[in-house]
């Protein structure tokens, strides 16, 4: 019998980058996923602040060439990959100069957070998509950490929609008790007119705020993993009010070993989005 495909994409891995919920989270799930029989591929964004020399990340030259149009404007997308060895795990990393090459993740030295973190999470979450198709290797779901993957099941379900090469995927968000406090860009809802977008869609985040960013998400998604215990009021509302799978909160190590049985699950169910 052929391995089930899930594709892990996360805002931040270790030991690229500090320990924290996310990173920590998105270490251990690829290797006992793996360990549990399914195939895996893991993608990150290439911040600044990663040692390239320290991880020996390198360029993929076939997979690296391709330009991605965001705000109607070209951008070069670079894919570069490291192993984490102890695992025996390849992590692939979208890379670009503009959007990632400052020395630091989502905010600036002051803890603010970036201007165009609304373009560089719409770089990823395509950039991502993109270096799947054009590895040939077509997933069964797409698992997102953090909230620069919240869009991830937007271009799944709408963009994407028609694209054979993710047709049947099914898309899991994580919930973490992780936020952005500062709106996205004031364009916001003229960027995502011109990404083409569905009404439905740019009417619910249009404001560039987090929760209905990480609401729309939940809605779009055919299950959610709670991985924090407060997720907020307008999350948990979101949650309950979707026709989605849940993984309720639990201590991670137990959740971690429940989620090969929970792909299945979805990948066999016939879930439906309203």
């Amino acid at each position: 019998m052929e391995k089930k495909r899930i594709l892990f994409v996360s805002q931040e891995i270790t030991p690229f980058l500090p320990k924290s919920e996310i990173s920590n989270y998105t270490r251990r799930s690829p290797q006992v996923v793996q360990e549990n029989g399914k195939e895996i591929r893991v993608f990150m964004p290439r911040f600044g602040c990663v040692n390239e020399r320290r991880h020996q990340l390198h360029e993929v030259i076939r997979l690296s060439g391709m330009n991605l149009i965001i705000d109607d404007q070209d951008h070069p997308l670079i894919i570069k990959v490291a192993s984490i060895p102890t695992a025996r795990i390849q992590v692939y990393f979208i890379d670009n100069d503009e959007f990632f090459k400052r020395k630091s993740t989502v905010t600036d030295e002051k803890g603010e957070h970036f201007v165009d973190n609304d373009e560089r999470s719409m770089f990823f979450c395509r950039g991502v998509l993109e270096t799947v198709k054009k590895l040939g290797w077509k997933p069964d779901v797409i698992h997102c950490h953090g909230w620069m993957t919240s869009l991830m099941p937007l271009y799944v379900k709408d963009i994407y929609g028609n694209d054979p090469h993710f047709a049947d995927v099914k898309v899991v968000t994580s919930i973490y008790n992780e936020r952005f406090n500062k709106n996205w860009d004031t364009r916001w809802e003229e960027k995502i007119k011109f990404e083409g977008f569905s009404e439905d869609i740019i009417k619910d985040i249009k404001d560039g705020d987090y929760d209905s960013l990480m609401k729309t998400s939940v809605k779009w998604s055919d299950g959610v993993v709670v991985s924090t215990e407060e997720p907020g009021e307008a999350i948990n509302k979101a949650i309950s009010d979707s026709n989605v799978e849940v993984v309720a909160y639990d201590e991670e190590e137990k959740q971690i070993k429940s989620l090969s049985e929970f792909y299945d699950k979805l990948i066999e169910s016939e879930v439906l989005i309203d």
